[in-house]
Formats: C-alpha cells, structure tokens, sequence
C-alpha cells in the first residue's frame, strides 16, 4: 500500500504567521507518525498581490521550522493549463456560465432584493450571486464577451447538484460544530461559486481540486475555516471524476481579539518572531504542539 501523502499550500500575498506554523507542522508532523509523505505548493494564481518575497520567505520560515518537503514544489501559475482542461470538462457537462456583473453592481442587486428580506448568504456570510446571468443567450454572452467586457465564469449549482446528490466526506477531524466522521457535503449553500475570471482560468475551489488530485494527495490536514469549502471541493471532485481525500480539519490559531490571524498581524508573523529571538520549540509550545 502506498504511504500517505499530505500537503501545505500558503498562498504567497503575504508573510507566514503562527496559524500558518500551526498547519505546517500538523501536516509535517502526520506525515512523519504514518510514514508519508509531505509536499509544498505554492497557490500563486493570484498576479496582483502574490509576490516572490513572500514566496521566498515561505521556504525560509518552513525550513526554520524544521520542516522538510518533497521537490518540487508545485507553484499553481506554472499550471494554468491544468486548471482550464477541468473548466472545459465541467463546461462540456453544460455547468459553467458567464456572468458580467462588477462586484459594485452585484452589492446594489444585493441591496435592491433584501429590500423584500434577508438575501441568502453562503457559508463565509457573502451574499450568494443574485444575477440574472444564466438567462441571457448564447448570442448575448457572445456579444458581451467580443465586447471585452470582464467576466467570472460561474458554476450553475443547481444543474451540478441535480447531476451528483447525496455527496458526503470523511472528517478524522472535527467541524465548527463540532462534525465528526460521515458528514453531508451541502455544495448548494454556495450558491453559483466562481469558477475563474477572464484574466485567470482558475479559482481557488477548482485549482485546489485538480491539484490534489493530480499530486496524489490522500489526506488533507488545514483549517476549521475551510471545512464547510468542503461541500464545493466535493461536488467538483465528484463531477470531474477525481478521487476522494480524507479530510482532518483543525483548530484555528486566533489572536487576543478572538479573530483568526490575518498576514498583517505582524505580532504573530514568523520572521518577526524569529527576529525576536522566539525558537523553533517556541513556536511550537505557542501553537499547543510543545
């Protein structure tokens, strides 16, 4: 039987902080207890604010750590095809469509239907899509993109569910609430997700999938705050015919505000805690792995 394989995958947009710490070292430290194997990637499809600072700064702190990874690394922009051939697979099922809307014109067609009451909101509290975009034409889309206009190709949740129902994953974990082993996948409470934009062919949710898939990955150790992404990771998972990991959600690392850590936390940044004089076995202790 082959060894497990496990993953860290930073996004470089900024420096790495203790919840960060705290993920890598679960991951590094499953792998070591079960004979694994760990590998790094890097989720760089964000151009504007992924920066090779920051990337670099990733291996620096990692390695502080003590942690070691698989080469190479997996940097998703080297990828990009990878991440278009599953958009023209879920394309090809009839599941993916434009929508023209700018995140201001979306805000005012929020406000405009909670006039009537309360819009839906998906897991993370953002409103779900409240266009019309899957109405218009073949010809209308068409036109709209000759017309250079900017785009989110949108994944019609509906028509997806209706193809695969009744998903589940296995949490070793535990949920917000407290979920543990079988739990219901419930893609729908997302709404029409994007998939990618005109300037990039990929999302979070669609690159993640097709990059564990591709790299093997059988286990995924990461934050509470992505459990209920889980349902989305699923349906996709399901629908491009990828396999299923098991999942094992932690804890998250939160500041004196009780408010998950954010990169411009500078006080819980490695590189200033290293500058500090904090210790690797410091860090640790910090994060309740001492």
């Amino acid at each position: 039987m082959p060894p497990p394989v496990f993953r860290f995958a930073p996004s470089p947009n900024g420096y790495l902080h203790l919840g960060h710490a705290y993920s890598a070292l679960l991951n590094f430290d499953r792998a070591r207890e079960t004979g694994g194997r760990l590998l790094l990637r890097i989720e760089d499809i964000d151009a504007t604010r992924c920066r090779p600072e920051f990337e670099a700064a990733i291996y620096q702190d990692l390695a502080w750590l003590g942690i070691a990874w698989e080469a190479p690394v997996r940097r998703q922009s080297a990828h990009l095809a990878d991440y278009s051939a599953a958009l023209e697979k879920l394309s090809a099922l009839g599941l993916v469509y434009p929508s023209f809307e700018s995140r201001a014109e979306i805000a005012k067609l929020v406000a405009a239907r909670e006039a009537d009451g309360p819009w839906p909101r998906d897991p993370d509290g953002a409103p779900l899509y409240p266009g019309n975009a899957k109405s218009l034409s073949a010809g209308q889309r068409a036109q709209l993109i000759d017309s250079g206009a900017p785009y989110a190709l949108r994944l019609d949740m509906a028509a997806a569910c209706r193809q695969v129902s009744g998903l589940t994953w296995n949490e070793l974990g535990e949920g917000p609430d407290g979920e543990q082993g079988r739990v219901l996948a419930r893609p729908e409470a997302w709404g029409d997700v994007i998939l990618a934009r005109k300037e990039t062919p990929t999302s979070y949710h669609l690159s993640v999938v097709v990059d564990d898939a591709l790299q093997g990955v059988t286990e995924i150790v990461r934050g509470q705050d992505l459990f209920h992404a889980t349902s989305v990771h699923r349906l996709l998972q399901a629908l491009l015919g990828l396999t299923e990991p098991i999942y094992r959600h932690h804890g998250l690392i939160r500041g004196t505000d009780g408010r998950k850590l954010s990169k411009s936390d500078r006080s819980t940044g490695l590189r200033e805690l290293r500058t500090a004089g904090t210790s690797p076995a410091g860090v640790r202790t910090a994060v309740g792995l001492g």
